[in-house]
């Protein structure tokens, strides 16, 4: 690995620019970092998708690997043994786990995950902060303009 795969950058004479990142976008890191450097033996006890972008679970977990990769790697000494224990260490077994997003994928076949259904609790269960109890179409009125809300 170079120091420019690194990304350590010389300071700046004036020092007020922010250190750029390395990689300008999740798919970027992943293909230019992320895969070259972890390689496992694909197919029994790890998974990958070569449809990775198809499960949200997977881009979540690697944008905040690259967020975290892109922060460390800036700082001296351990930075980045500190970003191999305390990040990828935790997330790669479950990103590649047979159990994990990709499951049912394989490098060269990508099966569309399936949300998990959910039925409604019965009227009464929800007790809210003031002692309310709320109806089943309380609840359902109140995830629709949360989910309304989150997709604005």
């Amino acid at each position: 690995m170079t120091t420019e795969q690194l990304g350590a950058e010389p300071a700046t004479a004036d020092g007020d620019d922010p250190p750029r990142p390395v990689y300008q976008g999740v798919e970027q890191w992943v293909t230019g970092q992320f895969l070259p450097m972890f390689r496992r033996p694909l197919g029994g006890e790890y998974r990958w998708c070569r449809q990775w972008w198809r499960h949200a679970e997977a881009i979540t977990r690697l944008t905040a690997l690259w967020h975290a990769w892109e922060t460390m790697r800036l700082q001296p000494g351990t930075g980045i043994a500190a970003w191999l224990r305390d990040h990828l260490d935790h997330q790669l077994p479950i990103l590649l786990s047979r159990t994990g997003p990709f499951a049912q994928c394989s490098e060269d076949e990508h099966i569309e995950p399936r949300q998990a259904r959910t039925a409604h609790a019965p009227v009464g269960w929800w007790i809210t902060g003031d002692g309310h109890k709320l109806s089943a179409d309380q609840t359902t009125r109140h995830e629709t303009a949360h989910d309304a809300a989150e997709t604005e």
